[in-house]
Order: C-alpha cells, then structure tokens, then sequence
C-alpha cells in the first residue's frame, strides 16, 4: 500500500437506531408529484393489449407502441412507425366506466371506434375479419 492509502480510516458504517428509523419512514414525501395518483393498465390488460400489438407487428402493420400514464387516463398507442402520429389509441378512462366503459378505441383522426366495459370486445374493432379461402 502507499503511504496516502495507510492515512484513511476505514468507514464506518452505523445503523439508525429503532426510534430514528421509524421516525424517517413516517414521514410524508415532500413531492406532492409522486402522490398524485395514476391511472394503468393491469397485468390482465397488457396481456390483451401486447397480444394484440404482437400480432400486428407479425402481420407487419404496426411497427412501435408507446404507453402514457396520466391522472385521469391510461394510454396505449400503436404506430406504424415511430415517427408518425399514432395510428389507433386504446385508452382506459375510468371516469367513464358507469356510463358508456372505461375503454376506448380512438383512431388517428380523433374518431371512437368503439367504446365498452370489457377490453376484449373493444379490441375486437381492430382484428381483422375471419375470411374464407376458396
């Protein structure tokens, strides 16, 4: 070791006694940000939501997705490419779900596709139709 090395302490690492420590994590965060509550998507909705973006990416339609987490709303949308506006938003609104459903499908031009209360048959409005080969 050299000489500079041999001067420094080792460190010492001291715990928070149980009092302190109690007192530190009842404490409220000081950013009211971080309080403010957001609206996602389940574990149950991405399933759905991915599921269909990965077939549409296979069927090379669409190409990137970007999700938004908002107070009073939840966003997916799909692009066909990342530098377009979205080509379809598919967005959970809870301050709808009594009335007309918490989910939507909105189109690049602003117009709902399709509104419901279960994600499934909202995203059914973006599956192709079953065709019959002759």
């Amino acid at each position: 070791m050299t000489d500079s090395q041999e001067d420094v302490a080792p460190a010492l690492i001291v715990p928070l006694r149980h009092e302190n420590r109690a007192h530190v994590t009842s404490q409220a965060p000081s950013n009211p940000i971080s309080q403010a509550p957001q609206v996602t998507f389940d574990r149950h909705e991405l399933n759905a939501l991915l599921g269909l973006y990965g077939r549409k990416v296979a069927d090379g339609e669409w190409r990137d997705y970007a999700m938004d987490f908002l107070k009073d709303r939840a966003v997916f949308s799909v692009f066909r490419r990342s530098t377009e506006y979205p080509l379809y938003r598919i967005e959970k609104n809870p301050k709808f779900a009594r009335k007309q459903g918490a989910y939507s499908v909105v189109s690049a031009a602003g117009q709902i596709l399709k509104r419901g209360h279960e994600l499934a048959r909202v995203l059914a409005v973006l599956e192709k139709p079953v065709r019959l080969v002759v």
